[in-house]
């Protein structure tokens, strides 16, 4: 994407209603220590993903950004869960991996490689999680293309989805700031308010749509499933 400015008072607005849209619905919030030196650090998920009480701490794709690790990292260990971390020469951002069930999709993209999920693989076979490699080439990170709602059900907007064929079915959404939702709970998700048509159609099956304003997230390739990382009893 174009660079454009960032109104940074405006991102931290938006940041704070991202979060009470979990707090008002009961979720416990905890955050990581500032990065002064790693702007990117907000978009957490990219550092850390959760599987049952495994946290695997990334090792990120950009150079720029490995800094985000050593917080991160800090953050995990607080939770008093196990926790492993992806090595060189292996990478994997978290925005690259999509958890359905026991099945995790894991996007081989410009930031995550075949080491790195390689090594990903190896952690989680043992514990019966399959990992799926799926391919993207349009977007920064797999979950910049597909989700997935509180059945399974995988959306996605077509245009950036590289191979349909890879997931067992496929959701349209209309708008592509509706490919990123999170499952608040089984029948709510939190989604970009720029996707009004997305909403509309999630709510006709039934679902709870909580939407909130991420422009200035979205101006930097963010979407609503970067800014946290979800760990559910």
């Amino acid at each position: 994407m174009d660079r454009v400015p960032v109104d940074a008072a405006l991102a931290l607005t938006q940041w704070e209603q991202y979060v009470d849209a979990f707090r008002s619905r009961g979720w416990t919030i905890v955050e990581i220590e500032p990065a002064d030196g790693c702007p990117d650090g907000v978009f957490i998920e990219d550092a850390l993903v959760a599987f049952d009480d495994l946290v695997v701490v990334c090792r990120a794709g950009a150079a720029s950004r490995r800094g985000e690790a050593i917080t991160a990292a800090s953050a995990a260990g607080r939770l008093g869960l196990e926790k492993v971390a992806i090595t060189a020469p292996g990478t994997l951002d978290g925005g690259d991996v999509l958890k359905v069930g026991r099945t995790v999709y894991v996007g081989a993209s410009s930031r995550t490689n075949a080491e790195g999920i390689g090594q990903l693989r190896h952690l989680l076979e043992p514990r019966g999680w399959t990992v799926v490699e799926v391919p993207v080439t349009t977007v920064l990170h797999l979950k910049s293309a597909v989700t997935a709602l509180p059945d399974g059900t995988i959306v996605g907007y077509e245009p950036l989805v590289d191979d349909t064929s890879l997931f067992p079915s496929l959701l349209p959404v209309p708008e592509a700031a509706g490919c990123a939702v999170v499952v608040l709970d089984p029948t709510t998700v939190v989604m970009s308010a720029g996707a009004p048509r997305t909403s509309l159609l999630l709510e006709e099956r039934g679902l709870t749509v909580v939407t909130t304003p991420i422009t200035e997230f979205e101006k930097l390739e963010g979407c609503v499933t970067c800014l946290s990382v979800r760990l559910r009893g």
